[in-house]
């Protein structure tokens, strides 16, 4: 079995008295990483399951009088609740059992998305719970072979004890095309544009349809490959309103719907500039370039991919930033542009309020000229800004500019 970073992470987590609430989108590997963990003698209950999940719809009730029949012992019982989205109801029965015997069991509750329950009003267990979430694969997860010491300040590095069996080696076309889910990644290559088409067609509408999200399907749909294509640039609300023939507000809500079920995010526009023509809309990334270009239309291949590698790889590196980030828990992720052209394409701010700007460029030879707008914009923010970063496809670190290091993609 191959190692998740977040594994150990969970694990030690898992045994503090609390309920563990593990959100991400579907195919990361949520129900593969919580089973690995599990006792032999947890109890799982699978909402996928259609028979399950319509018994404890018909029976609200029905939750709180398995977890009840369990016999006392000295132990927590492990109780595993998977795509628990499909019944709200649950996690009101969880607080009550909770709260009355906190080390009676030890629940775990996996989900795909939280559209349903923000909707509902649910309960997420406020200081009851810990929030985990899971992610495609962070680079640690499938490195690649480098001669360099990582010197970018937003590292994942392993805990020493854990032994290490990571994910195959890819070549960055690779990762640009297919993405990183881990399903996909140990897929023979013939088969990974079949399982990334079978992604974006059948799970999202299975999962959209389930949960009778969007009422205009066809809508939903010519808007999600134009969001597709659209990813890794500045929203534009009523472009896109005037391709799909769909309401500005429907826009809105759909680009929401893809943030709550995991399968893309915002990187909001920098603010805390003194320039007075700071563009203020936010950028909208999917969060797996695979799924992407099979959602845009594209077939998933290097070859496909290398005709214009350079927007995707953008996206690539503004999708590794994003996991490190959600990993790490703290910090957050911007992106900066000016109506005169000036532009920096990341912005990481760290939780001490320091701030890392990252330029990504598709060359193997980086220059000067590559770094102006990282070294005006660390001049502007000396405070808080020390260092700036080109990434790129060059073999070593290389000193740009004054303050600035351009590195390979391998040592983020």
């Amino acid at each position: 079995m191959y190692t998740r970073w977040y594994a150990s992470i969970m694990s030690e987590k898992m045994e503090r008295p609390f309920v563990h609430i593990l959100f991400g989108a579907r195919q990361t590997g949520k129900s593969t990483l919580i089973k690995s963990l599990l006792p032999a003698d947890a109890l799982v209950i699978d909402l996928s399951d259609p028979g399950e999940r319509m018994r404890h719809l018909s029976n609200p009730d029905e939750f709180k009088s398995i977890c009840l029949a369990i016999p006392r012992s000295n132990k927590s019982k492990t109780v595993f609740v998977d795509e628990v989205q499909f019944v709200p109801s649950i996690f009101d029965a969880v607080q009550h059992l909770y709260d009355n015997d906190r080390h009676r069991w030890k629940f775990i509750l996996c989900g795909s998305s939280a559209r349903k329950l923000r909707k509902a009003g649910t309960n997420l267990l406020p200081g009851r719970s810990f929030l985990h979430h899971l992610f495609p694969l962070v680079l640690p997860e499938q490195p690649a072979s480098s001669p360099s010491e990582k010197i970018f300040p937003l590292s994942l590095d392993w805990p020493e004890k854990i032994r290490l069996k990571p994910f195959h080696e890819w070549p960055i076309e690779n990762r640009l095309a297919y993405g990183s889910l881990p399903g996909v990644v140990t897929a023979e290559e013939r088969d990974r544009p079949n399982i990334l088409e079978s992604y974006s067609a059948i799970h999202l509408e299975e999962e959209i349809r389930r949960e009778s999200l969007v009422k205009d399907w066809g809508g939903f749909l010519r808007f999600l490959r134009l969001a597709a294509i659209e990813s890794g640039n500045i929203l534009n609300y009523t472009a896109i309103s005037n391709v799909t023939g769909i309401s500005i507000p429907t826009v809105k809500s759909h680009y929401q719907l893809l943030e709550d079920m995991f399968i893309g995010f915002f990187v909001s526009a920098f603010s805390k500039s003194q320039r007075k023509n700071l563009l203020s809309t936010p950028k909208f990334l999917l969060f797996d370039t695979g799924v992407r270009n099979s959602a845009a239309g594209l077939l998933p291949s290097p070859q496909t991919i290398m005709a214009n590698p350079g927007p995707v790889f953008e996206q690539w590196v503004g999708i590794e930033l994003w996991k490190r980030l959600g990993y790490i828990g703290n910090g957050r992720l911007f992106y900066m542009r000016t109506k005169d052209g000036f532009e920096i394409d990341f912005i990481v701010e760290l939780a001490d309020g320091s701030l890392v700007p990252v330029e990504v460029k598709w060359t193997e030879t980086p220059t000067a000229g590559d770094a102006r707008h990282l070294v005006r914009f660390i001049d502007e923010n000396k405070k808080a800004c020390r260092k700036g970063f080109i990434v790129c496809r060059c073999r070593r670190p290389m000193q740009i500019a004054d303050k600035v290091t351009a590195i390979s993609w391998k040592d983020l």
